[in-house]
């Protein structure tokens, strides 16, 4: 890997550890600057303005999930198996990357005014929603999963880990959220599941 990709991996990792803490308007190109222990004026070399590197992090974050998805559509199994090898790892990324999931839900889905221009639609977070998309192709040409609307299911399946996730980062929770993975991804199943 080139060492100027290498750079820039690390340049969104510690943004993304900033922004997904103190969210986007808090933090600073100065405060990412200081992470990185580099110059202000190196790091716009890099990205040119706040907005683009918001925008970049949401795009590698998608990647990094959209890969595990696919490696779990690549792998032989039923719908069902493959939800809960879907849920183990969002709460195991939840709980061991918890900035990938922060960064989605403080601040993409809560300042869609900085995306609004170059990541309309689901387009900075395709790779993730592909692969969702393709689980549920899949379900459904096989006869395991009921044909439906994908935003329906996309929804179901989301909100449904999405706010488990918020559930645990607020502490409500009485077990860790790991303990939680059969449970939900048979009330997953359930609610997605062809009954012919």
């Amino acid at each position: 890997m080139d060492k100027k990709i290498r750079k820039s991996e690390k340049i969104l990792d510690a943004a993304l550890l900033l922004f997904s803490t103190r969210g986007f308007y808090a933090t600073t190109i100065p405060d990412i600057a200081k992470a990185m222990g580099m110059s202000v004026g190196n790091l716009y070399n890099y990205f040119s303005s706040k907005e683009i590197l918001a925008k970049e992090i949401i795009k590698y974050s998608s990647n990094i999930l959209g890969s595990e998805i696919r490696a779990v559509n690549e792998e032989e199994g039923t719908a069902k198996e493959k939800i809960r090898k879907i849920v183990a790892l969002y709460f195991q990324m939840a709980t061991s990357k918890p900035q990938h999931i922060n960064y989605f839900l403080r601040v993409y889905l809560a300042n869609k005014e900085v995306f609004k221009e170059g990541c309309e639609g689901m387009l900075c977070v395709s790779s993730f929603v592909t692969e969702l998309m393709i689980f549920f192709e899949d379900g459904v040409a096989r006869g395991e999963l009921r044909n439906q609307d994908f935003f329906s299911a996309f929804g179901l399946f989301m909100g449904y880990l999405g706010g488990f996730v918020f559930l645990n980062g607020e502490g409500v929770l009485e077990k860790n959220i790991n303990d939680y993975v059969d449970d939900i991804s048979l009330n997953i199943y359930n609610a997605l599941k062809n009954n012919p």
